[in-house]
């Protein structure tokens, strides 16, 4: 290492230490930084398609919608619990508390781009050796200001300082990312919960029409009509339907207990709130403006933040470069010594000194050619993640495009079939009723209509479900 200093010393008028300390400090701020080595940050050109393969529809995306899809629903409640959920998600407060710390982070980095001023008073009393000095008790005092700067000459402040913007735009796209996670969550837990509850309500009606067959599978009996065969079958139904409402309300119980919690609530606590309205499977329009896929990649805050961390890892290659170039600090002091209180006052109790310093690497061992192979090998980390979020993005579109468009494909076939259903399980029952057909194709004909309308109610969450995975999909959930 390689070190020069002092360039001067001596003794001045201590009557203005102020102006004195601003002088200095105005002359060691006026050194600039001369270049910034490492490669400068141009973000990476991607090939994305002109359309998706899965889409019927491809139109521009309104950004407005796109932030606030969830009111697509037209459903009030799951409106306030959304509302609900961005205040209070426990998810959501730690991203923001990442984001100051990120922000803290970039001002301490800036700070280096400065001077530093430290002020700094004291007082000794000590004495000497009687053996090998007077003995004597001296004292002393000194009031002063020190300054010091390095000089970014190669750039490796200002990389810094690159690098930590970087990461504060990267905190914020986490931020928006949990935004868009916690709103899909939500929403997905609210599907599930109106399915169960509309099951629920569907397995009730059947329970019911099964107890009215019993009772005349039993009436018929009696009247030696039909033989004991047909109670037992008609119970035996009855049962059956019966059982299934225990593993529906546990469902809507956990659904009911993760939307708490999403809300920072105490599981339990929504319960008379959910219960307020009617339950009700929401259904957003069945076309969606999903745009072109740079679209997507513009609004994805995952794919946003792996850009900037990006940006970030190639601000911190230049700083690892940095460190094998010389460096320059210059430091300064001005202040007051004097052995008493009083003469600190006086004009000769005035001291100053500046100090340059310049120090450059000779031998570490490789350890700082180590250290820019290790940053250049994270470069190109943060390189594969990026493209991979980019893919990761894509992917998950046309996944969602495919999902909806089956959903709705099948929901339209699963409604023609139980209206179908309807009507033949209600000429089954007259023609019973009327001693034309055995119990046996009454039976057939109600379990196919329980059966239908259940997987009708249950694709129509299923629908819902992949409407809301394709606005997930989408980066939909967050506005600027």
């Amino acid at each position: 290492m390689l070190r020069f200093g002092p360039v001067r010393d001596g003794r001045v008028m201590a009557r203005r230490p102020s102006l004195r300390a601003g002088l200095l400090m105005a002359a060691l701020a006026g050194l600039p930084g001369c270049l910034s080595v490492g490669p400068d940050y141009a973000p990476p050109a991607i090939q994305a398609p002109g359309a998706w393969s899965s889409a019927s529809v491809t139109e521009t995306q309104n950004p407005a919608t796109l932030g606030l899809w969830w009111q697509e629903f037209s459903d009030p409640v799951l409106n306030g619990l959304v509302v609900d959920a961005l205040a209070a998600n426990p998810d959501l407060a730690t991203a923001q508390a990442q984001l100051r710390e990120a922000r803290a982070q970039l001002a301490s980095s800036a700070s280096s781009l400065g001077p530093q001023l430290d002020a700094s008073t004291s007082g000794t009393r000590s004495q000497s050796s009687k053996e090998t000095g007077s003995g004597t008790v001296r004292d002393s005092y000194s009031i002063g200001l020190d300054a010091s700067w390095e000089a970014d000459i190669f750039g490796a402040n200002r990389r810094g300082v690159e690098a930590a913007e970087a990461d504060l735009q990267a905190s914020q796209e986490s931020l928006r990312d949990v935004q868009v996670s916690m709103v899909a969550e939500v929403v997905l837990a609210y599907i599930d919960l109106r399915v169960a509850e509309a099951r629920a309500a569907i397995t009730e009606a059947n329970i019911q029409s099964q107890s009215e067959t019993y009772d005349l599978a039993v009436f018929r009996q009696q009247a030696g009509l039909v033989s004991e065969l047909d109670v037992i079958q008609a119970r035996a139904d009855l049962e059956t339907a019966q059982a299934g409402l225990p593993s529906l309300r546990t469902t809507a119980s956990t659904a009911r207990n993760r939307l708490a919690v999403l809300l920072n609530r105490n599981p339990g606590d929504l319960a008379d709130r959910l219960a307020a309205s009617a339950p009700r499977v929401p259904q957003l329009a069945r076309e969606a403006a999903v745009g072109i896929p740079a679209d997507t990649l513009r609004q994805r805050p995952d794919v946003r933040a792996a850009e900037r961390k990006l940006a970030g890892q190639t601000a911190r290659l230049g700083v690892a470069e940095a460190a094998r170039y010389p460096s320059l600090k210059l430091s300064g002091s001005i202040g007051l010594d004097a052995l008493t209180i009083a003469a600190l006052q006086g004009a000769s109790a005035g001291a100053w000194s500046l100090m340059a310093a310049i120090s450059a690497p000779i031998f570490h061992s490789g350890q700082l050619d180590a250290n820019v192979e290790i940053a250049d090998a994270q470069l190109e980390q943060a390189r594969i993640a990026y493209r991979k979020s980019v893919l990761t993005a894509l992917e998950d579109v046309e996944n969602a495009l495919v999902t909806l468009s089956n959903a709705l494909e099948r929901q339209d076939r699963l409604a023609e079939a139980a209206q179908s259903a309807r009507e033949a399980n209600d000429l089954a029952e007259q023609r019973y009723s009327g001693g034309l057909i055995d119990f046996l194709t009454v039976l057939d004909s109600q379990r196919t209509l329980r059966n239908l309308e259940d997987t009708l109610a249950t694709n129509a969450g299923n629908v819902a479900t992949a409407q809301a995975q394709l606005y997930k999909a989408l980066g939909g959930g967050w506005r600027s």
